[in-house]
């Protein structure tokens, strides 16, 4: 018997999209979980602007406190799938809600932290705690939303994942602002605690029991390959700061080899009906799944990379307090904000041409900043840059959102856990390269030049890089659409033409029969 589809595979489950009940509280859980996820991605990028002032500190080198913000990149990248896979067969509100927990007082831990290696090992649990959280959202908007709201669903999710990352910097400068002084940066861990809490208590009242309904025996190998394999690709890249890949480059060649184990090993447990970790149909027979997990990957790379860029630029060339950093980038969070909630709403009407679109402003907004570096005096710079900041934000609004919503709409719901999580997973990779190897380079021009604008604007031009790969990406899957539109057109219009004639033929014999 030949294996089933993605698809095929999930109608066996109980549950099916014709015999959902909307859940009347649908609207209020999902308000939740987009306030975790906001609070969990901004974990990402929100440490950057305190690292001088965590280094001096606690007294750590700068290759150590490198480790308070990749050490929860790696975290929570390496949970990511698993967690998906956890949640579509135990419960996602379960593994939402121990995942929560731990991420405050993980947050709790880390604001407390009386050493370095304290606060780095507090960070590692936050990390796993919000990966095992970051599935969960996505899943959760498969399984309480269909159609046309299922976009404006995913919309304010993609919206939320884009916001967090960009106003990541200028959060991080205001609660440093507010809190003065040399523990100013516990704050940033703090604050998670009081919202953690609060959300908690109203996902325990407002999500829906149960998973997607594919309960079964969790593939202890399939976990076992893919977190080694995701562990060897991706620490090189968090010891970069440490001469990582210089070091341990041997490394990506065991990631890849481990990584090709786990997908022949999931192809062998779907060919036997079994449980994988992750689905190997998802990429090949669900429509829209791997081209837009591949685009969202080498678009974060620049995406996430850019922010220590500017940070570095800004408050170690020109001397900007953290806050004042954080500002400076301000006009590409609102643009992004603004866009994608728009984006969200436009999803199912414009489809893929909105991320071609949005690419096309990013790479346009980021290449007018780097110019504008490069040209205008630095005592200037932060002003001069906001217009084409605002750009590259309402153009990266137009990306990752209805990137989320193409990616994952045709995903059965029975799967939606290890989809989100791959999908995650995906931009996690890219986002862990691009926060190696844009600062590395920033670096690297500066060491050879000794010119700031210069090594900014180099990191800059590997942005405009990753954008346009996505951009190629998104051509190729808005042209494949294009095509299945119009296929799908010629057989509609075929069969009509069938039918017609068919009823011609049957009128033309009664006509018959009755003279």
């Amino acid at each position: 018997m030949p294996p089933r589809s993605a698809t095929d595979a999930a109608r066996s489950v109980p549950g099916p999209d014709a015999e959902h009940r909307p859940d009347p509280r649908r609207w209020r859980a999902l308000s939740v979980t987009l306030v975790v996820g906001f609070m969990t991605l901004l974990d990402v990028s929100i440490v950057s602007v305190a690292l001088p002032s965590l280094q001096t500190d606690l007294g750590a080198t700068p290759a150590t406190v490198q480790w308070v913000v990749s050490g929860y990149a790696l975290t929570f990248g390496l949970v990511l799938v698993p967690a998906g896979r956890l949640g579509d067969a135990f419960g996602r509100r379960r593994l939402f809600l121990a995942g929560l927990a731990g991420f405050v007082l993980a947050s709790a831990a880390a604001g407390a932290a009386p050493s370095i290696g304290w606060l780095v090992a507090a960070r590692l649990v936050q990390g796993l705690a919000a990966g095992c959280l970051a599935p969960q959202n996505s899943a959760l908007i498969q399984q309480l939303f269909r159609g046309a709201e299922r976009g404006r669903a995913f919309g304010l999710f993609g919206a939320t994942v884009g916001i967090s990352t960009a106003v990541g910097p200028v959060a991080g400068g205001a609660i440093l602002g507010l809190a003065s002084g040399p523990d100013g940066w516990r704050w940033l861990f703090y604050v998670n605690v009081p919202i953690g809490v609060v959300a908690f208590v109203l996902a325990l009242r407002l999500l829906p029991p149960g998973g997607g309904g594919r309960r079964g025996r969790v593939d202890g190998v399939g976990v076992l390959l893919l977190g080694a394999g995701a562990l060897a690709v991706l620490f090189p890249l968090v010891q970069a700061e440490a001469g990582g890949l210089s070091r341990l480059w041997w490394l990506f060649g065991v990631g890849a080899a481990l990584l090709a184990a786990f997908v022949a090993w999931e192809r062998r447990v779907v060919a036997r009906d079994g449980d994988p970790v992750f689905d190997p149909r998802l990429v090949t027979r669900t429509r829209g799944y791997g081209i837009g997990a591949a685009l969202g990957t080498v678009y974060f790379v620049g995406f996430s990379g850019i922010w220590l860029v500017f940070a570095l630029f800004f408050q170690t060339g020109l001397g900007y307090t953290p806050l004042q950093s954080g500002l400076a980038v301000t006009p590409f969070a609102l643009g992004s904000a603004t866009a994608a909630v728009v984006a969200g709403r436009l999803v199912e009407r414009y489809g893929r041409r909105l991320t071609v679109l949005g690419l096309a402003g990013v790479m346009v907004g980021l290449t007018a900043a780097a110019v504008v570096l490069l040209l205008v005096p630095p005592s200037a710079a932060g002003w001069a840059i906001a217009p084409a900041l605002l750009l590259g934000g309402i153009g990266g609004g137009f990306v990752i959102s209805p990137n989320i919503t193409m990616t994952l709409r045709d995903v059965p719901v029975a799967m939606a856990g290890s989809a989100g999580g791959g999908l995650q997973t995906a931009q996690r990779f890219g986002a862990a390269v691009g926060t190696a190897a844009l600062p590395g380079l920033f670096y690297l021009v500066l060491s050879a030049t000794d010119d700031y604008p210069a090594a900014a604007a180099a990191g800059l031009a590997v942005s405009v890089l990753g954008a346009g790969a996505a951009l190629v990406l998104g051509l190729v899957d808005l042209g494949r659409s294009r095509a299945e539109e119009a296929a799908e057109q010629e057989a509609a219009e075929h069969e009509a033409a069938e039918h017609e004639a068919a009823d011609d033929d049957a009128h033309g014999h009664a006509h018959a029969w009755h003279h």
